[in-house]
């Protein structure tokens, strides 16, 4: 067991079973197991702290509004940016939506067009498809390299006046490949284009600044982050997020309302309507505490080791295909042949062992591979070789079964 993880795996109440044994959970990709201090954070706001935000004069309202703002400002600082350009969202799939409906329904036009890849989630394709249906703009596709990653050498030869936005996956939630930021950044700029930037699977394993990385958006989930869910946020520079029209209407996004007009606030309020995830923002901003305190590139030193070692010791093993590049931030897919994900891990269940089973919300990318699904195990700050040592036996019990 490492360091890292003697000291770490305590922390979370949810590494054990109903019986009291221990839980290999591989599934953190999905969605990330919660530390206590996450969970506390969370209560304490829930009860002893608890006042809405934004309204109320009486003194614990103005606490939990400065709470509330303070956590805005930590977002911010934890990837490079600034506490205006931070707006709170249900998770990354809202900031997307968010981002198509409000900029792309009044920037774009019949006709512009969008680069995605091919192995974006849903989320970072479906909303692109209904703005498509709505205004009549084009998504052009760029293919992969043999190994998994998204191609810039191809994106580059794609690329044209035409195209507005480029929309890409920082960290394949499926390849676990990651995407040279920097360079996405400057073919799209070369053209005239923003670049928006999926970092889900990034967030909770690489470092980021996303002044450096000179994206113009960039969304997130807070439950990937070992924070909790219905929470995520949307970063995006002040003066594009200024020029954005309001997409939800209600309370807290406006400056006046009168039957003839509506006047609105400012960004990221303006973005904000009704009252907000009070309790999930406190517990994201102690989400974020808790892995600054251990570092991030300590985490990602962490979760690439357990990718090799795994990697490794499937490639061994007869009948197993694994996908993807042989770097990669913690994420592993591989198919057992003859044994379709979905009875691996129905098995794996049975040995304490949780892994993801199915097309991971990419099925273009499982139609790449030529698939129908993957099996899926994904590493965390708790993960140690224990895990790694039960998916195996996991798989081996299953290749006796299927035999």
């Amino acid at each position: 067991m490492s360091t890292l993880t003697a000291t770490r795996r305590a922390d979370f109440p949810g590494l054990v079973t109903s019986a009291g044994k221990p839980w290999h959970y591989l599934d953190t990709a999905a969605s990330a197991q919660k530390p206590q201090a996450v969970i506390d954070a969370t209560v304490r706001a829930m009860g002893a702290d608890y006042a809405t935000v934004h309204r109320g004069v009486y003194s614990r309202s103005a606490e939990m509004t400065l709470a509330f703002e303070t956590a805005r400002r930590r977002v911010a600082t934890f990837i490079g940016g600034q506490e205006s350009e931070i707006v709170f969202t249900r998770g990354a799939t809202e900031a997307i939506n968010l981002v198509a409906h409000s900029w792309g329904g009044s920037q774009l036009k019949a006709g512009d067009r969008i680069l995605l890849s091919e192995l974006e989630h849903h989320s970072n394709i479906v909303p692109w498809q209904l703005l498509r249906d709505r205004i009549g703009i084009e998504i052009d596709v760029c293919p992969l390299t043999e190994d998994g990653r998204i191609d810039l050498d191809a994106a580059e030869n794609m690329l044209t006046r035409a195209h507005k936005l480029v929309a890409l996956a920082h960290v394949s939630n499926v390849l676990g490949s990651v995407l040279d930021v920097k360079r996405a950044a400057d073919l799209a700029h070369g053209v005239g284009a923003l670049l928006l930037i999926d970092g889900c699977q990034a967030v909770p394993r690489l470092s980021l600044d996303v002044a450096a990385l000179d994206c113009d958006f960039y969304v997130f989930s807070g439950h990937k982050l070992y924070g909790p869910t219905g929470i995520g946020a949307l970063w995006a520079r002040a003066e594009i997020l200024g020029a954005m029209p309001p997409w939800h209407g209600g309370g807290s996004m406006i400056d006046r309302v009168t039957f003839e007009k509506t006047t609105y606030a400012p960004s990221p309020q303006r973005f904000e309507a009704g009252t907000p995830a009070i309790i999930e923002v406190i517990g994201l901003a102690a989400a974020i505490d808790y892995v600054d305190a251990i570092g991030l590139d300590s985490i990602h030193a962490h979760e690439t080791a357990l990718f090799v070692k795994a990697r490794e010791a499937l490639r061994c093993l007869n009948s197993v295909t694994v996908f993807g590049p042989e770097k990669s931030a913690g994420i592993l897919s591989f198919a057992l042949d003859g044994v379709h994900p979905h009875d691996l891990g129905t098995i794996l269940d049975e040995e304490n062992v949780a892994i993801r089973a199915g097309h991971h919300c990419a099925q273009p990318l499982m139609d790449h591979l030529g698939v129908p699904a993957t099996a899926r195990a994904s590493f965390g700050i708790y993960n140690d070789e224990s895990d790694i040592a039960a998916l195996l036996a996991g798989i081996e019990r299953t290749q006796r079964i299927f035999a």
